[in-house]
């Protein structure tokens, strides 16, 4: 770290000119919005779609995933909708959400969750398709129920991808609260960005991003805790390997 501090100031004193910033010019801004209002308006704004949209992802998409997962026919249905989600280029959907649903929290929680549902349904779908089949077997064989092979086999044994999934989610929806706000309209923190390019300030514009980057290392590693927690067997799987 301070390796790579060093390496930002002596290029940015040197070579940076106007459009990059030292690095304690950007450590002294960082601090600076800290401590205002527009950076946690800012935030709490690109925060509300935000959360909205990932627990709806989370919601439909854990589910989904495991629908997908333990029925065939099911997943030949809507597999192609799915392949449709992830070969599209989310960032093309924001004129049609412009046009259908307008420039409000709405749009912005849409493009959210159609970021962070794919990655949860792929995994949770993952999940459940690794879950050793004869186990399944063995369990009918002893007269289990659906509901039994669901609570003692396929969420156990879907659990630690369905939480990866979750985490990749959580990625995914940080990015698109950025994308959306860059592209569609520009309030929250993309304001920020926005207005700060726009002036010409790059020490502040460099801040704003290093927040961004700071919430979602934060938040992915508080849901990495979360899969811990939730998986023990998981981990100590992985500390016999």
């Amino acid at each position: 770290m301070c390796a790579f501090a060093l390496i930002w100031q002596v290029y940015a004193v040197t070579k940076g000119g106007l459009l990059i910033p030292t690095f304690t010019e950007t450590v002294r801004e960082f601090f600076r919005l800290l401590g205002t209002s527009e950076l946690w308006e800012a935030l709490w704004i690109s925060n509300q779609a935000m959360v909205i949209g990932y627990l709806i992802s989370v919601a439909v998409g854990v589910p989904l995933g495991l629908l997908l997962g333990r029925f065939r026919r099911a997943e030949r249905y809507l597999d192609v909708y799915l392949s449709i989600l992830l070969v599209t280029p989310l960032a093309a959907i924001i004129p049609l959400l412009v046009i259908s649903v307008g420039f409000g929290l709405l749009s912005r929680v849409i493009l959210v969750t159609i970021f962070a549902v794919v990655m949860i349904i792929v995994s949770s779908r993952s999940g459940v398709k690794q879950v050793d089949t004869s186990l399944i077997q063995m369990s009918r064989s002893f007269g289990a129920s659906e509901r039994q092979i669901w609570t003692r086999i396929l969420l156990p044994g879907a659990m630690p991808s369905i939480m990866t999934g979750l985490r990749l989610g959580l990625g995914r929806a940080v990015q698109a609260m950025v994308i959306v706000e860059l592209l569609m309209v520009s309030v929250g923190v993309g304001g920020l960005i926005l207005r700060f390019r726009g002036f010409l300030q790059p020490a502040s514009l460099y801040a704003v991003i290093i927040v961004i980057i700071l919430e979602a290392l934060l938040l992915v590693n508080l849901m990495a805790l979360l899969e811990r927690r939730l998986t023990p067997w998981n981990n100590q799987s992985r500390r016999t390997l």
